[in-house]
This record gives C-alpha cells, structure tokens and sequence, in this order.
C-alpha cells in the first residue's frame, strides 16, 4: 500500500482536487446561467432522477434538513418541484421534480462540458479503465 507521503500518491490526490474544482465551478456557472444556486441546481439534478423525501436529500448532500427545505420552498415557487405525499406512507412528503424541473435538469447537465471533449480524447477502454478505478476508489 503506497504512502500518503509518496509522491505519485501525492500527484493523483491533487490531480483529482483539480477535476473536483473545475466541476464545482463550472457546475455553479451552469446553475447560474438557469437562475439557480449551486445547491438548488444539486437538489434538482437528484430529483430528476427519483422523487424522494427531503430528509434523503439532506443525507445525500450532507446538510440540514432545514437547508433542504428551504431549497424546495425556493424550486417550487418557480414550479421545478413540487410536493407529494409518499404513496408508501402518506405521513411522508415527497420532492418531485415537475415537468419543467426535469427539462431543466436536463439543460443543466447537458451544459457541464468540462470533461466532455478531455473524456472524447480517449479510448473507450481507458474510459471504462478509469470509470473502474474511480467506483473502486469510491468503494
């Protein structure tokens, strides 16, 4: 097992704080461009996957629930979300992406080319190589 000191190590730890900084900043200028916040933009994307209760959406982003609620309210009043009782209990609401939250969703995640051209440079055995290392390095 290489050292934390070990340079090579130490050159992927920082190659891969480069990925994450250019995606959070080009992420935050796509939300921009569709009037949302970063955070805003994150619950959205996440809904547009799968309805879910908002305490799930706090546990995924790792924030408040009061954060996640403040969000909602703020997606809903421009009719990206709305709220739904939980068919499996009814005690429990829903966030739901609506139809214009799903398009939006999509707008956005077309828009986040970083990687995209970078990614098309290589072979589609080195991107599944790396898409490999990368799940097993997440666990």
């Amino acid at each position: 097992m290489p050292s934390q000191r070990d340079p090579l190590t130490c050159e992927v730890v920082e190659l891969i704080a480069a990925v994450v900084s250019r995606y959070h900043e080009e992420y935050e200028h796509a939300a921009a461009r569709h009037q949302l916040t970063g955070a805003q933009a994150k619950v959205l994307g996440l809904l547009a996957r799968e309805p879910m209760p908002m305490r799930h959406i706090a546990q995924t982003l790792k924030c408040e629930p009061s954060n996640v609620t403040g969000i909602i309210d703020r997606l809903e009043g421009r009719g990206l979300v709305e709220r739904r009782p939980d068919p499996a209990d009814r005690r429990v609401k829903l966030a739901v992406a609506t139809e214009a939250g799903g398009d939006t969703a999509a707008q956005l995640r077309d828009t986040l080319d970083f990687a995209r051209e970078p990614l098309a440079a290589l072979s589609e055995a080195e991107r599944t190589t790396l898409r490999d290392l990368l799940k097993r390095m997440l666990g």
